[in-house]
C-alpha cells in the first residue's frame, strides 16, 4: 500500500509504502502527484519511504518502470529511505541509468533526505 505523504517542501513528491504495492497505487496515488508536479515545477523531486519489506506486484514493477520512462527528462533527485542497505546501494545505480540524482538514506536520516531532495543539502 502506498500513501502520500504531505508535509513535505512542495517541489517534493513523498510515499510511504507499506506491505503491498499494487498497480492501483501508482495509478491512484503516485503518478497524479507526480504528474500534478511535474505541471507545476518541469521537474520530478521524489521521496520514497520503505516502511516493511515490500512486495512490488509484477504490474506495480511495470507501472514503477513507466512512471520512470514517461518522465525520463524531468527527474531531478529522488531518495529512498529505508533500513535496507542493499537498498540504499541500489538506489546509487539509479543515477548512472536514468538522468536525475538518485540516493539512498537510512531512517534516521528522513530529515537529510527531505532537504537533499528539496535541493537545500
Amino acid at each position: 500500500m502506498i500513501t502520500e505523504i504531505k508535509d513535505v517542501p512542495p517541489q517534493i513528491v513523498a510515499f510511504k509504502a507499506i506491505g503491498e504495492v499494487t498497480h492501483e497505487d501508482y495509478t491512484n496515488i503516485i503518478v497524479p502527484a507526480v504528474q500534478k508536479l511535474v505541471s507545476q515545477t518541469d521537474e520530478i523531486n521524489f521521496i520514497l519511504y520503505l516502511d516493511t519489506n515490500i512486495n512490488f506486484t509484477d504490474s506495480a514493477c511495470y507501472q514503477d518502470a513507466l512512471l520512470g520512462l514517461k518522465n525520463l527528462g524531468n527527474w531531478n533527485r529522488a531518495a529512498i529511505i529505508t533500513d535496507s542497505s542493499n537498498i540504499i546501494s541500489f538506489t546509487k545505480a539509479f543515477s548512472y541509468i536514468i538522468p536525475g540524482e538518485f540516493k539512498g538514506f537510512s531512517k534516521e536520516n528522513d530529515e537529510e533526505a527531505i532537504l537533499w531532495v528539496s535541493n537545500k543539502a
